[in-house]
């Protein structure tokens, strides 16, 4: 029985109570996620309406707390009802698969709760986000500069945004827009929604993320792996512009970033090293479990601090016992800031740059080879197709029609695109509803509706390529 509030001869939270949830909480995790949830035979997710599923799942928070029963009950459902994206059949997203080095660290990371913002609370992760960072640096071309591990590749996009404004402009930190000339941000028209976003957010519009007369421009955005359809800007091309003209060159390699851990990729990213930042998230292609992104800088000036210092004296003193330059929370806009370095180093450290470049390797393997397969199989008509001399996709996406019996030989009929249009989602429902796979689709531009699979999991093998066609057909053939 728990103590009461008044009762101050024992703590509130009973450890061999909570400590026996746990146990039993993480048998729970390990059966219905990592086991059911890997498993072949098992669903990728159990669809349910919302109405029936907040039913389910009894949401409401009441008055008084549950038993443990019930509560492992809570914890059954919640995975149960879960969509399973460590299943090797999610190919939804570019986050999928699950690697247990790096999920050992999110487990330690959370246990340890602590703040990556001051030596004193964090020493261990203070130290090991700047190894981390360092390494990445190195993989780009850099032997020195900066960075900081960010809570997501939008945000990391956004801060260098900020970095290229103050680096310009640093009386905008103490005078704000006002002081300033109008701003512009050339990017591609497939760079992520995050550059206009970010500009939003600033305070120098959406409308300003093109080239615009009389406009002040500060910043060239480039994207190595674009979301859709993982193609990578030139990226030596655009430096050299940008030396020209002394703009910052940022390279959004949220997605395409871990081709620099592979001797036979890395050339999609020629010319990275002259970039001024790197926005790179280990989540997606090395499977080091969200959220695990990072802003990688060149800037050896301390600019990050520079631009985002508020200098709070009750964390950071500078009379401090020790080096207060390991303080690195001020240069952030956070104050809290979770530890997401330690999942993506255990499992650097178990499988090394080797293991890590042969993930690269064998994505880009599956992705050919489903590729090659489709081309085998009537009704598959791949993006590059119609748009590229390319034979093969630029990296790990692959774009494409699903044509069913029904509109083959019939792409000159007035309702034809219209008709395509509607077979991705009717199949994307029937495969959620029924549980087999997930794959995402999308229009992009003229291009009706296609499907855009991802393969970079390392549980999914050539079995799971053909089973994914195979799946395409059964469900769409009647259509």
């Amino acid at each position: 029985m728990e103590p009461t509030a008044g009762d101050l001869t024992d703590p509130l939270i009973n450890h061999a109570d909570g400590q026996l949830f746990l146990h039993e909480a993480f048998k729970i995790i390990v059966e219905e996620v990592l086991c059911k949830g890997t498993d072949v035979k098992e669903k990728v997710c159990e669809w349910r309406e919302p109405e029936e599923l907040a039913r389910l799942l009894d949401l409401e928070l009441r008055e008084k707390g549950e038993p443990q029963e019930n509560l492992l009950q809570r914890v059954r459902d919640v995975a149960k009802y879960s969509i399973k994206t460590s299943h090797p059949r999610f190919f939804n997203q570019q986050f999928a698969g699950v690697d247990y080095h790096s999920l050992a660290g999110r487990f330690l990371s959370e246990a340890l709760n602590t703040n990556l913002f001051t030596y004193e609370v964090a020493p261990v992760f203070v130290l090991m986000e700047a190894e981390v960072l360092r390494g990445l640096r190195a993989l780009v071309g850099w032997t020195e500069g900066d960075g900081l591990f960010c809570p997501g590749g939008s945000t990391s996009n956004m801060y260098a945004m900020n970095l290229a404004r103050y680096r310009l402009y640093p009386e905008v930190k103490s005078q704000g827009l006002w002081s300033l000339p109008q701003l512009t941000v050339f990017t591609s028209p497939e760079s992520h929604y995050s550059v206009k976003k970010g500009a939003a957010f600033m305070g120098f519009g959406m409308d300003n993320v093109i080239l615009v007369k009389g406009a002040v421009p500060f910043l060239v955005s480039c994207t190595s792996g674009t979301t859709v359809q993982g193609a990578f800007d030139p990226l030596d091309r655009i430096a050299n512009v940008c030396d020209k003209h002394k703009l910052w060159l940022h390279v959004d390699a949220a997605w395409g970033g871990s081709v620099l851990f592979s001797k036979k990729h890395s050339h999609l990213m020629k010319g990275v090293h002259r970039a001024n930042s790197v926005a790179w998230n280990p989540h997606k292609m090395l499977v080091a479990g969200l959220q695990c992104s990072v802003l990688l800088l060149k800037d050896t000036t301390d600019l990050l601090k520079k631009c985002h210092c508020a200098n709070a004296t009750y964390l950071f003193q500078q009379d401090k016992f020790y080096d207060v330059n390991l303080d690195i929370g001020d240069k952030t806009v956070q104050c809290s800031r979770k530890v997401d370095c330690l999942k993506l180093w255990l499992m650097w450290k178990a499988v090394g740059s080797a293991g890590l470049e042969q993930r690269v390797d064998k994505a880009f393997l599956h992705a050919r080879y489903v590729v090659d397969q489709m081309k085998k199989r009537d009704g598959f008509q791949l993006l590059r197709d119609v748009s590229s001399h390319l034979n093969q996709p630029e990296f790990v996406n692959v774009c494409f029609w699903f044509i069913p019996p029904s509109l083959r030989g019939k792409e000159k009929n007035p309702d034809y695109q219209n008709r395509l249009a509607k077979v991705a989602p009717v199949i994307k429902e029937r495969m959620m509803k029924q549980g087999t796979m997930m794959v995402g689709y999308q229009p992009l531009g003229d291009r009706v509706n296609f499907f855009r699979i991802t393969i970079l999991s390392p549980l999914v093998s050539h079995k799971d390529m053909d089973f994914f066609l195979d799946e395409i057909e059964r469900l769409g053939n009647d259509l």
